[in-house]
């Protein structure tokens, strides 16, 4: 979900739980309804994708409570349709317009985008490629209104086309070179903690 402390989110929230569907559920139930809601929006906005998740949800929210799997996807469509004010395929189709709607002017930071990943990567704290990319990526498509995988597929031809790059293997070249140092560092700072914690309680068990 969106922010919890969002206006807007607080009256979605609000008109879920005063809905006919959000109103058959106890606190717990609709607490829970209302957190997947929130990872199917974020599913749809990532992948453009809901009905495999949906589908997993219903059958995992109906296994503990007193309802069938069809109940259970109808009451998480329903309480989606109210929290956010539309169904989960007229946010997915949204996006998709938004997609092909997009123009050059649009996809200009493609490229800067691009080279962002691996800049998060070398200034970062231990922070992977797969991490660096799907934040950037997440915040690019919040900018262009479009999906996480429509992001990641712009900064991947940008760089291809301005560095002749695949982003993926340069990310990963970048995680090699700055990443694996600092998690190689923090093994041996765990190893010698422990070496040194051991070699402590040897001399207490001496002394006693």
């Amino acid at each position: 979900m969106n922010n919890l402390f969002d206006p807007k989110e607080q009256n979605g929230v609000a008109k879920a739980r005063d809905s006919f569907s959000g109103r058959m559920l106890t606190n717990r139930q609709f607490d829970d309804a209302m957190a997947i809601t929130g990872i199917l929006e974020r599913e749809i906005k990532a992948t453009g994708k809901f009905k495999e998740k949906l589908s997993d949800f219903a059958v995992a929210f109906a296994r503990t409570e007193k309802f069938d799997v069809m109940k259970s996807e109808t009451i998480l469509r329903d309480l989606y349709k109210a929290r956010t004010g539309e169904t989960m395929n007229q946010t997915r189709e949204k996006l998709m317009e938004r997609e092909a709607a997009l123009t050059e002017s649009d996809t200009y930071d493609a490229y800067k985008n691009a080279r962002e990943v691996g800049q998060m990567i070398e200034d970062g704290d231990k922070i992977s490629f797969h991490r660096a990319h799907a934040h950037v990526a997440e915040n690019f498509a919040q900018q262009l209104g479009i999906t996480d995988a429509c992001a990641k597929t712009l900064m991947k031809e940008a760089l291809k086309s301005v560095e002749d790059k695949d982003l993926y293997e340069w990310g990963k070249e970048q995680e090699d070179k700055y990443y694996r140092p600092q998690i190689e560092a923090e093994k041996q700072q765990r190893e010698a903690r422990a070496s040194s914690d051991g070699r402590t309680q040897s001399r207490s068990r001496q002394r006693a």
